[in-house]
């Protein structure tokens, strides 16, 4: 259980830190992570591209912005909340067909699908 508590208050650590950086550190003036590589290589833009200038968008609450980013980000956030929430408390016990009908093997390929659309259409 310390073992636990202890990790889990490590990743909290991070991710406030991580937070921080993204909410003083605009991404789109200053150079801090490198490039996506596969916009470099084809000059295409990659599902996650814009994530970063989103991400630090969302920590200002621009959403208009952070959706003129990257908007699979913007609505995929509620999503991935609901799963580490759901995932990081008892929820997944309490509730296993709201598990398996948003995190399970269908529900995973139909992500990967908008994932793959949002990839090709975002390019046309």
């Amino acid at each position: 259980m310390v073992r636990r508590n202890l990790q889990i208050s490590i990743y909290f650590t991070f991710a406030i830190l991580l937070g921080l950086l993204y909410y003083f550190y605009n991404p789109a003036y200053y150079q801090l992570f490198p490039n996506c590589i596969f916009k470099s290589l084809t000059g295409l833009s990659c599902p996650g591209c814009g994530g970063q200038r989103a991400t630090h968008e969302l920590l200002h609450l621009n959403f208009k912005n952070a959706f003129a980013y990257n908007p699979l980000l913007v609505v995929s956030l509620p999503y991935a909340l609901a799963g580490l929430l759901l995932y990081q408390t008892k929820l997944k016990e309490r509730f296993p067909k709201t598990k398996q009908f948003l995190y399970g093997q269908k529900a995973i390929l139909i992500v990967l699908l908008m994932i793959m659309l949002f990839f090709i259409f975002r390019n046309l």
